[in-house]
């Protein structure tokens, strides 16, 4: 039964009544992004980013057109159709092969309308000539082409290509990519230096694990070896980057969101693998440890120059981190990659990169940078799929309407932006929280919040200990632990446990405040609590919202990453 009806402005209502509402809802996550969940209807976007990693994953044009027709109610718009065949059709329009000579690439152009946009648009020009005179210099291969004075391409048969240094390989990509050009980047990789690992033979990955590896890995062609891998928190992502490891064998450089993450990837090296303590690094601001693998967080790397002690001389540990032959980089929760990195994985292009993440929904849209710099979207799989094999926990989400009839005259005089953080630290949420805490007697609960000082008078009035990112590290670790023991059941937290921290035993996380309408950071929130239970595992995610605030609008568009997996909120009033 036809469900889908396609407008012009790239966009696709689907019908929630409709009988085939969640197999149309996965066949659009495929190549579209969920931009509102109405009453009764589910609005999506086709972007050129969701065509091109749809077109990564294998899932081109042809399939897309195909199944749209099939399962809508009217005629497909010749603009849509036109668009999606267009768009797809630059993924491999530009390619990055080897080269052969030492220290160069090759970068080829397929499509004469392409060169012809890249050249007119002097989109490579600041990179690789000086004037528009030199344009075609002789570093350009004339072999299969023929030009003519100001730089009109006549004839492009069958390809177009330059002789690059390696050096540029990234800047190249990002230079297109900024300009509406993705590049297939099959220049192979270096090895760097070798290293001798093997998984234990206890470890047992699970099937959709080993799929991960293998889309990753494509049985060490040049069409593996980079990507990002897309699993909901729980999964075990960190076991699919060891095994990926395994798999390579080469020295390896981890890069995490902080230090708690770090060694947490340590602990299951050790654990799964036949590592030894010396051969694992640590690189933070405690310790400086290069070993064949090195962990290290983003902080450590974009302070660039480490402050200068009295006795000792300032140290750029990017320059350290760069120096060493890396075979294989990993970027754990690559949706938090800072800006300022991009360079950094710009510089490291003939290195294996692998990046791990829930969503790859960043804040500043540079969802593209990831694309071109650590690589397409390898691996996808559903939150709710994975759920109903019982891979992860079966969660509950619910969304608390609380009282904000009292606040109602002090926000009409203030910003947007202020009237959230007055309604987000709305002093009903506390007995709120108390309330769930006496229904959640027996579970493990998570309170998440954004601002310190709410959670704070928080964890004064209900007796309960907090950690946020003031807490040192040594002082985190034991909250971890006791946590995990079941010292303590429950505990406060600030946005420092949004991001790779492994608190398998939570089952309940209350969410009191946010980042605005981050839609990664309720996906990292939810994370918190997937991992499996025994038992019923269950989970229950609840998030305490003002009625009538600013806070309702932001809450909305967090939640639409998990209204895209499947997932749904129900909604009550506070009592």
């Amino acid at each position: 039964m036809s469900s889908l009806i396609i407008q012009s402005d790239y966009t696709i209502v689907l019908e929630k009544s409709a009988p085939t509402f969640k197999e149309d809802r996965d066949f659009l996550l495929k190549f579209a992004e969920l931009e509102k969940c109405l009453e009764y209807l589910y609005n999506y976007r086709i972007t050129r980013l969701s065509l091109w990693n749809a077109v990564s994953l294998g899932f081109g044009s042809e399939k897309i057109i195909t199944g749209l027709k099939e399962r809508s109610k009217y005629p497909i718009p010749k603009k849509v159709e036109d668009y999606i065949y267009e768009i797809c059709s630059l993924f491999g329009s530009v390619e990055i092969q080897k080269s052969q000579i030492s220290g160069l690439i090759k970068l080829v152009i397929k499509d004469k309308h392409v060169l012809e946009w890249i050249i007119s648009a002097g989109a490579l020009e600041k990179l690789l000539f000086n004037s528009r005179e030199r344009l075609f210099s002789a570093e350009w291969n004339y072999e299969n082409c023929s030009l003519m004075a100001g730089c009109k391409v006549l004839e492009v048969s069958p390809e177009f290509s330059v002789e690059l240094p390696d050096e540029l390989r990234g800047d190249v990509k990002i230079i297109l990519i900024d300009n509406g050009i993705p590049v297939n980047d099959i220049a192979g990789y270096r090895d760097g230096d070798p290293l001798a690992v093997s998984l234990k033979t206890s470890l047992h990955l699970r099937p959709y694990q080993e799929e991960a590896v293998h889309a990753f890995y494509q049985n060490g062609t040049d069409e593996g070896g980079s990507g990002v891998l897309c699993l909901p928190c729980g999964a075990g992502k960190t076991i699919i980057g060891i095994s990926c490891i395994a798999k390579l064998g080469l020295k390896t450089l981890i890069v995490t969101p902080n230090i708690t993450a770090a060694r947490q990837w340590k602990a299951e090296l050790l654990d799964k693998t036949d590592l030894r303590e010396e051969d694992i690094g640590e690189y933070s601001g405690l310790v400086k440890e290069v070993r064949p693998v090195t962990l290290c967080t983003y902080q450590i790397l974009t302070t660039g120059r480490g402050p200068k002690a009295k006795s000792l001389p300032r140290v750029d540990h990017l320059a350290v981190i760069n120096s060493e032959s890396w075979g294989f980089v990993i970027c754990d929760e690559v949706h938090l990659l800072p800006a300022p990195l991009f360079k950094m994985v710009a510089n490291i292009q003939s290195s294996r990169r692998l990046g791990l993440t829930a969503t790859l929904v960043r804040e500043d849209n540079k969802e593209h940078h990831v694309f071109s710099l650590i690589g397409p979207k390898k691996y996808d799989v559903p939150w709710k799929i994975l759920e109903d094999q019982g891979w992860v926990a079966n969660a509950e989400c619910i969304e608390i309407k609380v009282e904000g009839s009292h606040l109602v005259d002090k926000l009409a005089f203030m910003k947007k932006s202020e009237a959230f953080r007055v309604s987000s630290e709305n002093g009903l949420k506390t007995e709120i929280v108390s309330q769930l805490l006496s229904k959640h007697k027996a579970d493990s609960v998570l309170i998440i919040g954004m601002y310190v000082e709410q959670l704070e008078k928080m964890a004064k009035s209900l007796d309960i200990p907090i950690m946020h990112g003031q807490t040192k590290q040594k002082d985190r670790e034991k909250l971890f632990k006791a946590f995990k023991n079941g010292e303590i059941k429950t505990l406060i937290v600030s946005k420092v446990a949004n991001n790779a921290v492994d608190l398998p035993d939570a089952s309940v996380a209350i969410q009191v405040s946010g980042m605005f309408g981050s839609r990664q950071e309720e996906a990292q929130r939810l994370g918190r609590i997937l991992r499996p239970k025994k038992g019923a595992n269950k989970a229950y995610f609840y998030s305490l919202v003002t009625e009538g605030s600013p806070e309702e609008e932001f809450a909305f568009k967090r939640q639409l990453f998990l209204v895209e997996q499947g997932y749904q909120y129900s909604v009550m009033r506070a009592s």
